[in-house]
């Protein structure tokens, strides 16, 4: 038998199972790479991950103080605009109020002025109102004797008043204005009532219903309607009429206390006298 055959199959062997040894070995290492490759890629990954987290998280806290501090900014803004409106109307009504001192002075400068000029107006009119007392006295001495002693009281009571220093000038001349147009009123007003008359000039006073038209005509009559009578401005007394005004006389009574309608009346009236 030939063995150099031999050894040359038995070395080929040997080298094939070295090669052989030495796939299985590269391929070993190669997986132990592998694993080694994944897990290096897996905390890379990890890393990315805990980075990303932050950031997020840093995001939010950032967008969390965005909010908050538009938030703010909205509220500031928003009482800036009322502010705004405030001093706005702050504006108008210190330039009415401005208006209105400007006002107040020009009528404290008249009321001033008025002051000074009240105590030579005062002096002016006190003569003016016992004046217009004396000629108002005098005129209800020449009228026709009705409601003498009201009217002439009423005149008297303004005599106290003018000399009294609990009114003012000023409620002086008003209540002597106001006697004024009372007596004014009766010149044209219609009248009936009761009062106490000396009809027969002897001192004796008659109770009688008198009747007044305006300041034409003063009549009266008794109550049983037996006498009746007028005031005679030219005698300046009274005298006694003709049965036939007893019922003309009755009759304006009736329509002075309104319990008869209003009528034509037949009465004896003085004639007007020419003026001078």
């Amino acid at each position: 038998m030939n063995k150099q055959p031999l050894k040359a199959l038995a070395l080929v062997a040997a080298l094939i199972g070295g090669l052989t040894a030495s796939a299985v070995q590269a391929a070993e290492v190669n997986d132990v790479l592998e694993a080694g490759a994944v897990k290096v890629k897996t905390a890379e990954v990890n890393d990315v991950l805990k980075a990303g987290a932050v950031k997020v998280k840093t995001a939010q806290t950032a967008q969390t103080k965005v909010d908050r501090i538009a938030d703010q900014t909205d509220g500031l803004l928003q009482e800036f605009k009322q502010v705004n409106k405030q001093i706005e109307s702050l504006r108008v009504y210190n330039s009415q109020l401005d208006r209105q001192i400007v006002s107040q002075k020009q009528m404290m400068a008249e009321l001033q002025e008025s002051i000074k000029n009240a105590t030579v107006i005062e002096r002016g009119i006190s003569p003016l109102m016992a004046s217009m007392l004396d000629g108002l006295n005098d005129f209800i001495e020449l009228d026709m004797p009705f409601k003498v002693e009201a009217r002439s009281d009423a005149i008297a009571d303004l005599n106290i008043n003018l000399d009294s220093a609990k009114f003012s000038a000023a409620e002086k001349f008003r209540q002597i204005l106001e006697v004024y147009d009372i007596e004014s009123a009766y010149s044209l007003s219609l009248e009936s009532y009761r009062d106490m008359v000396d009809i027969n000039s002897d001192g004796s006073e008659v109770e009688v219903e008198m009747l007044r038209i305006g300041r034409v005509a003063l009549m009266y009559q008794t109550k049983d309607k037996s006498q009746t009578g007028a005031w005679n401005k030219t005698t300046g007394s009274w005298e006694t009429l003709g049965s036939e005004y007893r019922r003309a006389v009755n009759q304006g009574i009736r329509i002075a206390k309104k319990l008869s309608p209003q009528d034509v009346m037949e009465m004896p009236i003085t004639a007007p006298e020419t003026a001078q």
